[in-house]
């Protein structure tokens, strides 16, 4: 036993629910998805910094960079589409990947999906560093897109079936850890090898690693119960509902759980419902967030750190350092948000970490504003550069603590079983898209908005601070299976459900 005994309410009805060493096992294996994502997010900015990569495969950016009679503004000296599609390729696969990830993860399981992300993103990793030219980096790129995007797609959903309600938010948030960790080591890597001349080779190559721990790992999970029974498998799904809670008395629970797959699986076309007036919240938050994630400009540091600082004045090795300290306070910043999101719920974390997020941000722009102006030239004194990493930690960590974690956990809760699969491959789909996109033009942006561009992420992070405000209501201690009564008690959203699907449609169920 790891923890207490907690009674939950799902469709009137009272079941207990204990906190196992099974239940924390399997979690921790599942979310170990997040690696691998976290990983390319960490190591792409650094690896992109190393002239031996640079001089190999992209000589025209080191030339610019390196060559002084080139009198280029200090914004621009990265500005390379091939350089950009190197990064954001991967997350153009991970969007076509989606679609695919979704059948898989309806019709297989989600452990399937997991260890098919896993074995992408290992071929994909090998084919990186041992890269000859750009072709063979591309394909790898792309593999480990398809690998991102079925891990994106079927780890959240996992992870939210699978928890008992009492600590889903804590435990769907080991995801974004795992991701905020892969990040960190990615940029320790990165620090260790930037002066090597194949530095850039073990940087891509060891993407491999977590790619095999989540493929060995994903052969030993078990799947989960709602995934088991809607694959007509009931007697192992019993086995596995007893298991996780640690109690062999699950009958009325398991009744409820078949009787909502019954009603989910007369549901022919998942990706056409969505689209039906009764699913509007979860089609709205599914678009929404994902696309807001992307628009607080997170990935511009997380994947551009070391090309920002280097553009901002900083040298190389300092760069590098910056980006292992925003690695560090992402990690611990995540832990807030695993113990206060249970406790205090989604919706104030999201309102704080906007707030913070915003106040951050204005206050760089206007720091590189004054310091570097409309014609890129100047520099930062150590006191102005720390000052300067200051709000950049402190913008990460509101992030980490609120629209990052948070970005996954929502829209793999929000979701009846019926729409599950096309509501979290929307999400991913969406993350994925406006990823690629902010990977493709961020440093075109940077060119031409300059210090503008600070300004631009800040006004999309007041617009969704407004929007979770005045539209999300909160979802913590909410069975997955009752969240349509949390739409209809909103007041917004309750036009939109019928009495007769607050229960998910399902006759056998009386509303409480």
């Amino acid at each position: 036993m790891a923890g207490g005994t907690f009674a939950t309410r799902e469709n009137g009805r009272q079941y207990e629910s204990k906190i196992t060493i099974f239940v924390l096992v399997t979690c921790f294996v599942a979310a170990m998805g997040g690696l691998l994502f976290g990983y390319d997010l960490g190591i792409t900015g650094g690896v992109t910094s190393m002239e031996p990569f640079l001089i190999k495969f992209f000589p025209s950016v080191y030339k610019k960079m390196k060559d002084e009679s080139i009198h280029e503004s200090q914004y621009c000296k990265f500005d390379n589409a091939l350089l950009t599609l190197f990064t954001s390729s991967l997350y153009l696969a991970a969007l076509v990947a989606s679609f695919f990830a979704s059948t898989t993860t309806r019709m297989m399981g989600r452990k399937t999906s997991m260890f098919a992300g896993g074995l992408f993103f290992l071929v994909g990793a090998l084919l990186n560093g041992f890269a000859i030219n750009i072709e063979m980096l591309i394909i790898g790129r792309l593999l480990l897109g398809f690998g991102v995007g079925y891990c994106n797609q079927s780890v959240p959903v996992y992870l939210s079936e699978m928890a008992p309600t009492s600590i889903r938010g804590a435990l769907n948030i080991g995801f974004q850890m795992m991701i905020t960790i892969g990040i960190l080591i990615a940029n320790l890597i990165n620090y260790g090898t930037a002066k090597l001349e194949y530095g850039w080779r073990i940087s891509l190559g060891v993407g491999a690693v977590p790619a095999i721990m989540l493929c060995v790992g994903s052969l030993f999970l078990g799947d989960t119960p709602n995934s088991l029974i809607e694959r007509g498998k009931e007697e192992e799904a019993k086995k596995m509902l007893k298991k996780i809670r640690d109690m062999d008395n699950v009958d009325e629970e398991f009744q409820d759980l078949v009787n909502l797959t019954k009603a989910a699986k007369g549901v022919e076309h998942p990706w056409k419902n969505i689209t039906e007036p009764k699913y509007r919240p979860q089609l709205t938050f599914c678009s929404l967030i994902p696309f807001f994630q992307q628009f607080t400009g997170i990935n511009v540091i997380m994947f551009y750190a070391p090309v920002l600082f280097k553009t901002l004045g900083f040298g190389n090795d300092t760069s590098l350092m910056s980006s292992v300290i925003t690695g560090g306070v992402n990690v611990v910043a995540t832990f807030v948000s695993i113990f206060s999101v249970d406790k205090f719920g989604r919706k104030i974390l999201f309102l704080e970490g906007g707030i913070q997020m915003l106040i951050c941000q204005l206050a760089v722009g206007i720091m590189i504003a004054l310091k570097f102006g409309v014609s890129g030239e100047g520099y930062f004194t150590n006191g102005e550069a720390s000052l300067l990493l200051f709000f950049i930690c402190a913008y990460v960590a509101a992030y980490a603590w609120s629209w990052g974690p948070l970005g996954w956990l929502v829209p793999s809760e929000i979701c009846s079983l019926e729409v599950r699969s096309a509501g979290q491959s929307i999400n991913v789909a969406v993350n994925m898209l406006f990823t690629f996109v902010i990977a493709q033009v961020f440093l075109t942006m940077l060119c031409h908005l300059k210090f503008g561009l600070f300004f631009f992420f800040a006004g999309f992070v007041l617009i969704m601070t407004i929007f979770v405000a005045l539209l999300l209501p909160e979802t913590r201690n909410v069975r997955i299976e009752e969240m349509n009564k949390v739409w209809k008690s909103h007041w917004f959203w309750r036009k939109f459900i019928l009495d007769d699907v607050v229960n998910g449609g399902n006759p056998h169920i009386t509303t409480i």
